[in-house]
């Protein structure tokens, strides 16, 4: 079988599995396991002095370690077939995306904000990092429409970025990285020193996938002609990497985010990204959605097309 086969195959039918059943709570996921390997790492390290070199080893450590298990579940899998090598790398690449979930998630946010504030908190409260209980309606909307830019780079873009140079032990790889940036790579008393390198080292996994995600969505919407704009707001972000997807939904969408928040107790004022304040709609959330799918659909086309041009 040609070797393009072997790239193109996975990818497909692990894209449509996600496309069919996002992550079901009844099926155990890799995920839960990466986080629970790194939450048994921190509790014993992050402690005494030589916090910040400490949490780069386990990073380290964890990014490694989930390379080199993939790669030798490829190796075994290709000694049983090379049927049985594709599937498994189908498994990975389905377990690696998380665009369905995502787009399911902001969906029920903006459900239930409809019936009540109370209801869209705790809704929202199950895909952000920011404290909740204080969000107005409209701070509910704009922080799962944050999240859905955001994590079209961290769940969809940049799993298929990495899967595409490094195959599925890249892409579980930079799941890893991801994970441990969403657990310890945070800028608080507890994880300042000990997720120092987990923060950085998913800063520059994350450093073309986010830009190519706001490119993505730009080309999606007809929008090419505001890159400028996204590049103006997508500087203004903390993160080198978060502000350009968000940038590139509220130049679509015409909105604003950002502003002050709460995480971990913490009063953290983000910068505002657009220029129109104003509330958000159930059409907001469907077109921003919408942008999503479209986005992952031409990611996917670019990998099967760099594929075949690369293997002629």
């Amino acid at each position: 079988m040609d070797g393009v086969y072997y790239v193109i195959i996975p990818l497909l039918a692990g894209w449509l599995l996600d496309r069919w059943l996002g992550d079901p709570a009844w099926l155990p996921h890799p995920i839960v396991a990466f986080g629970r390997v790194i939450s048994f790492g921190e509790r014993r390290l992050n402690k005494s002095s030589s916090r910040a070199l400490k949490g780069a080893v386990w990073a380290l450590f964890c990014m490694v370690g989930v390379y080199l298990f993939f790669y030798l579940l490829l190796y075994l899998s290709a000694a049983v077939s090379v049927y049985f090598e594709m599937l498994v790398s189908a498994v990975c690449v389905f377990y690696g995306l998380a665009g369905k979930t995502l787009e399911k998630e902001v969906s029920a946010v903006f459900r239930a904000v409809s019936d009540n504030v109370a209801s869209g908190r705790r809704q929202v409260a199950r895909i952000v990092g920011r404290d909740t209980s204080r969000l107005s309606a409209r701070q509910v909307k704009a922080a799962a429409l944050e999240t859905l830019s955001e994590n079209l780079s961290d769940g969809v873009i940049a799993p298929l970025f990495w899967y595409a140079l490094l195959g599925a032990p890249g892409m579980m790889t930079y799941k890893m990285v991801n994970t441990l940036d969403s657990m310890i790579g945070y800028k608080n008393e507890r994880f300042r020193n000990f997720g120092c390198f987990a923060a950085h080292l998913d800063d520059v996994a994350n450093y073309i996938p986010a830009r190519l995600t706001a490119l993505l969505m730009l080309m999606v919407s007809g929008c090419l002609l505001l890159w400028k704009s996204v590049l103006r707001y997508g500087k203004r972000h903390a993160s080198p990497n978060s502000g350009y997807p968000e940038a590139a939904l509220a130049v679509i969408l015409d909105c604003r985010f950002g502003g002050a928040n709460y995480y971990f107790g913490e009063l953290v004022d983000k910068p505002y990204i657009g220029t129109t304040d104003r509330d958000f709609t159930t059409e907001d959330a469907h077109r921003a959605i919408e942008i999503n799918r479209r986005s992952e659909l031409c990611m996917i086309i670019c990998i099967i097309i760099v594929v075949f041009v690369v293997n002629v």
